[in-house]
């Protein structure tokens, strides 16, 4: 029973929660990267290239197939991911750092702040 009570607290911190939403929007982002990728970029970039399909890129040596196209392909979207990640990135970066240097409110003295220049001001002019 305590091991329940520890994980269901362990469960609900907010670390754990944020990891799991951060997973799921991960995934939901990698889906539209690998679409991205698959369906607009890589037929331009094989228009480009004289019409090759990187999918079907292999060498078959005895009974092993290589398929270095499906790397080519993959080095390809962890290049968009990781640039996609990074603009992300650099954008709320520069949005922190706007609410950064906006500066803040003077704030109001407080009455003993008021008392004790009062009293300064006193003992200016009796000098």
């Amino acid at each position: 029973m305590i091991i329940l009570q520890e994980f269901k607290k362990f469960a609900l911190r907010g670390n754990v929660l944020d990891l799991a939403i951060g997973v799921i929007i991960g995934g939901a982002f990698g889906e539209i990267v690998n679409s991205l990728v698959n369906d607009m970029l890589m037929p331009i970039i094989g228009l480009l290239l004289g019409g090759i399909d990187f999918s079907s890129l292999q060498i078959t040596i005895n009974d092993a197939t290589i398929r270095y196209g499906a790397f080519i392909q993959s080095v390809v979207d962890f290049l968009i991911i990781t640039f996609s990640i990074f603009i992300f990135i650099r954008a709320i970066n520069r949005l922190k750092k706007k609410q950064e240097e906006k500066p803040a409110a003077p704030l109001e003295p407080t009455k003993e702040e008021i008392l004790l220049t009062e009293i300064r001001d006193i003992l200016k002019d009796k000098r």
